[in-house]
């Protein structure tokens, strides 16, 4: 029982680590970001798009699930 659920953290962990990954490289570095891509979309007024912000909320969301799966890991193994 305890190995199918290391078994599915690790899945989880790895998806995680592959998701952050991802999800920075999609981010900005000095300028436009992905939602220069999409000229067409709503601006909010402090500047940054909704794209962007969405991005950020599942970057965020990703590195708790990547930091809880690291501990869980950790004190399973």
């Amino acid at each position: 029982m305890g190995s199918i659920i290391l078994n599915i953290l690790f899945i989880v962990h790895v998806l995680a680590c592959l998701g952050i990954i991802l999800l920075i490289l999609l981010h900005s570095g000095k300028g436009g970001g992905i939602s220069g891509l999409f000229s067409g979309m709503v601006e909010t007024f402090d500047g940054s798009g909704i794209v962007e912000k969405n991005l950020d909320r599942i970057t965020v969301i990703l590195g708790i699930v990547f930091g809880v799966t690291s501990v869980l890991l950790f004190i399973f193994q």
